[in-house]
């Protein structure tokens, strides 16, 4: 089909938005400074800043977070820009940190930025100083106000004390760079982590993490989420899909290219570099997404219980879970902690719930990296059971078993929602381990810490605790 000629004008509000509420928005003085500089602004890149930029009663940001996923060449850069200059001239922020999968990317950002306070005689007349050598670029101001641009590494990002931090190129984005960036900000009173990307890669665990989270039904906390896409059952050629992805379509994207696109690239990487619509890699998941779908359970976990936790090989993220019985034999699990960086929270955490809800056993895979922390909890009174290879082999073949729907047989779990424990589920695979398998660490596409830990969790509900007699559900996980 021909696109030309249609008139075609692309959606300027996103298909999927979660933005939590805010009083005021420190958006509109970043829109009038950036169009103050001569530049001009689409309505669709208005409605991100302001939802990003949306402030609490007192001025704290209402969103952490804040994520803006749309197709290539739409103007995403644009925001960047009018957030950056935003935080250096306005926000009173000491250090933004600019990064993107590859430096060439971030210098672009760089001379893009640097082009619009050029030739802006008010921004200009701040600037104590530019730096364009090669890996050293960045901006400061009389004020002391620093822009940082950098190429992400393991390391990029330490020994900085960051208010804002941009992500851009975010389906790149991998654990250990977020390991490593996200302290940045710890210390600082009214921090903000911007992402920026198109549609998710196939292994863009980080990114697939941030789009759950922004597309389910949960609460929007403090992430601000704007998506554009088609949705997956639109034709490939439908206009109106092209439209409802595509915010700078008529404006500074034209029909001619995108169909000279849809000629020359395969379906699935036009689904995703042009519509939005990222690869669908539940088809090979060990556990039907389907069937999934329908055991996720919000119900309280009663007594007897067992707790569980893991740690991916990169000890990037920590997982903690929790495992009870319900009426009919059904066992309820659920994710309770799942965290990026160091885990020297893990111990006082496992002391907290075995003080406030006496489980029958605390668990760990006996060849997980979270073995480091069983000596701590040892030393702290705190006994720690380490399930055997053969006793993963088991827990495994049962987890699949509380998860399997066939006409003769009705799946036994149930879980408590979780994008983390989702995003796990439909990217775990398997490893043949003696006569059976287990869940495959190496080689891992997406954080498996929550799987494992819930497979553990429940093992151990069956194997130790079924029997006992149940006391009333814990209220929360607090």
């Amino acid at each position: 089909m021909s696109w030309q000629n249609v008139g075609l004008l692309g959606s300027q509000t996103p298909r999927v938005s979660k933005v939590p509420a805010y009083a005021t928005s420190g958006g509109l003085d970043a829109i009038e400074l950036y169009e103050s500089s001569g530049q001009t602004l689409d309505p669709w890149q208005k409605i991100v800043l302001e939802d990003g930029c949306g402030e609490l009663p007192g001025g704290r940001w209402a969103a952490f977070e804040v994520a803006t996923i749309v197709p290539r060449q739409n103007g995403k850069g644009t925001i960047i820009e009018a957030r950056e200059l935003a935080g250096l001239y306005v926000f009173g922020s000491n250090l933004l940190l600019h990064s993107a999968h590859e430096f060439k990317t971030a210098a672009e950002g760089f001379r893009r930025i640097k082009f619009v306070i050029d030739n802006t005689d008010d921004l200009r007349r701040k600037v104590k100083k530019i730096t364009e050598a090669h890996g050293e670029e960045g901006i400061e101001l009389r004020n002391g106000a620093r822009l940082r641009f950098m190429a992400r590494t393991r390391g990029s990002g330490r020994g900085f004390s960051a208010d804002d931090l941009f992500l851009d190129e975010a389906y790149e984005l991998s654990s250990a760079s977020v390991a490593a960036m996200l302290p940045t900000l710890s210390a600082r009173p009214n921090p903000q982590i911007w992402y920026f990307s198109s549609a998710p890669l196939r292994d863009s665990d980080q990114l697939r993490k941030i789009v759950a989270r922004g597309r389910s039904d949960e609460p929007a906390r403090r992430l601000a989420y704007n998506e554009w896409s088609a949705r997956r059952d639109m034709s490939l050629d439908d206009p109106e899909a092209l439209a409802m992805a595509n915010p700078g379509l008529g404006i500074r994207l034209s029909t001619e290219f995108c169909e000279t696109e849809r000629d020359a690239m395969d379906e699935v990487e036009y689904a995703r570099e042009r519509l939005g619509i990222e690869e669908d890699v539940t088809g090979s998941t060990v556990i039907d997404m389907r069937v999934w779908a329908q055991l996720q359970n919000k119900a309280a976990i009663p007594a007897p219980l067992v707790i569980a936790f893991d740690m991916d090989n990169e000890r990037v993220h920590t997982s903690i879970a929790v495992a009870g019985g319900l009426p009919g034999d059904l066992v309820q699990a659920e994710l309770i902690e799942n965290r990026t960086g160091h885990p020297w929270w893990l111990v006082d955490r496992i002391i907290d719930l075995k003080r406030k809800h006496r489980p029958i056993k605390i668990l760990v895979n006996g060849n997980s990296p979270a073995n480091t922390e069983v000596t701590k909890l040892e030393d702290k009174g705190i006994e720690v059971y380490r399930v055997s290879a053969p006793e993963m082999v088991t827990a495994c073949g049962q987890f699949y078993d509380h998860c399997r729907s066939e006409p003769d047989h009705s799946p036994t779990g149930r879980f408590a929602p979780h994008p983390a424990l989702n995003l796990s589920i439909a990217n775990a695979r398997k490893r043949e381990l003696g006569d059976g398998w287990a869940w495959a660490r190496k080689d891992a596409t997406a954080d498996i810490s929550p799987v494992v830990s819930i497979t553990l969790a429940m093992w151990g509900y069956v194997a130790f605790a079924r029997k006992r007699k149940g006391s009333p559900p814990r209220a929360a996980w607090v």
